[in-house]
């Protein structure tokens, strides 16, 4: 099943170009980087007892990639986040009362014959604020596929200014069910159980090219698209059932340090765009790749220098991914003016093991990622960003 994705500016872009960033990182701070869900509204939902991971990674400032579902008959559209990063599928509700759904679509319940009430509530915590909602029961249509009877939450109060700003109404969590603050079944358990695809995996494509022909993304529920990948997947077991975590053997700046020589953990997460570390490792990174800081904790990149700084290895069980600064500076356009930018990020996550790092779309972009939950493994192989290019020339000769 074949699902396009789009990719749109993010949140962060959109505040850096109507000249809002700064305020908003000096008043959202917690909001935005503090992603610490041990006291969630409401209390006693079985899935938040102590012991649970209390990290949720909803870095939805810098999330650029959305596609399309529909709830409910007739169907209702929604732009969603396809995020590995939770586990939770929810959209606004009609009945919503923050700003931030005012700017979005809200799904209808009574408009729909096929929507059954819930009746629970369920809360995720946002840095400062909850988000709140309702539960139901709904037919989700993702392109083709139909997934009967699935749990989703209407949100009835989105907190924070990131939601007001983003591009997408929801999020689709691809997470293991360990991870859902929701009480239900997720989305793809949902699929599997319901026999819609013929292998439990899903596979991610995130194109940079700016090629016309180019695909911008794309998700594949059931399978993997070889015309979009060249050479072997390389596959990494899942350490920890919940995020879609693996071993990092370590990572390493070319002919400079080498951090986490002695392993850590690395969540894949689709749901940012960003590679994040552990805040140490990051600053000193960054000084090895000459970026300097700014006053709202972002790192620029002289782009005259792109071309002459060094790359970055990332090791994931004996095999070596190569990141080039092409891959790692993010540019984005000022008016006539282009802005380089870090795209490592620094920030202490929680981890009852070893350190913890994100794999976000700096790297993904790179590298087409396949998610196995019949096997509880990532596979990656190397993207290939010109597909049609190449069919047209093989075509040609």
């Amino acid at each position: 099943i074949r699902i396009p994705l789009r990719q749109m500016l993010s949140v962060r872009t959109q505040l850096r170009a109507s000249n809002r960033l700064e305020d908003f990182m000096r008043d959202h701070q917690p909001d935005v980087f503090n992603r610490r869900y041990a006291q969630c509204y409401p209390p006693g939902i079985p899935s938040l007892r102590l012991g649970k991971s209390s990290e949720r990674l909803y870095n939805f400032m810098d999330a650029q990639y959305y596609g399309l579902i529909s709830l409910g008959t007739p169907k209702q559209n929604f732009t969603v986040v396809f995020d590995t990063g939770s586990s939770d599928l929810w959209v606004p509700s009609s009945y919503c009362v923050s700003e931030a759904c005012a700017m979005h679509r809200k799904f209808k319940a009574f408009e729909s014959s096929t929507f059954t009430h819930d009746g629970r509530m369920f809360g995720i915590h946002y840095g400062k604020g909850h988000m709140l909602g309702i539960m139901g029961r709904e037919v989700l249509k993702i392109g083709p596929l139909t997934v009967k009877n699935q749990e989703f939450g209407e949100s009835v109060y989105e907190p924070g200014f990131v939601f007001v700003m983003a591009k997408f109404d929801g999020v689709l969590g691809l997470g293991y069910p360990s991870l859902a603050e929701e009480l239900g079944t997720p989305v793809f358990d949902s699929i599997m159980n319901q026999k819609s695809v013929d292998q439990p995996i899903f596979s991610f494509y995130l194109n940079k090219s700016k090629m016309p022909r180019d695909p911008e993304g794309e998700l594949l529920l059931g399978g993997m698209d070889e015309a979009l990948y060249s050479g072997p997947i390389n596959w990494n077991p899942v350490t920890l059932k919940s995020y879609w975590q693996i071993k990092m053997s370590s990572i390493q700046v070319q002919g400079a340090l080498t951090f986490c020589p002695r392993g850590c953990q690395a969540i894949v997460d689709t749901g940012t765009s960003l590679i994040i570390g552990p805040n140490r490792d990051i600053l000193a990174l960054q000084q090895l790749i000459g970026a300097t800081p700014t006053s709202i904790g972002e790192y620029l990149i002289d782009c005259a220098r792109i071309s002459s700084l060094p790359q970055v290895t990332i090791t994931l069980n004996g095999v070596e991914y190569v990141l080039t600064a092409e891959s790692y500076v993010k540019r984005e356009l000022m008016g006539d003016h282009e802005i380089c930018f870090s795209g490592f990020q620094g920030e202490d996550l929680h981890s009852s093991t070893d350190p913890l790092w994100i794999l976000g779309d700096v790297f993904l972009s790179d590298y087409y990622s396949i998610y196995d939950r019949g096997q509880d493994r990532v596979g990656f192989a190397k993207a290939r960003h010109t597909r049609y290019a190449t069919l047209d020339a093989e075509m040609d000769s």
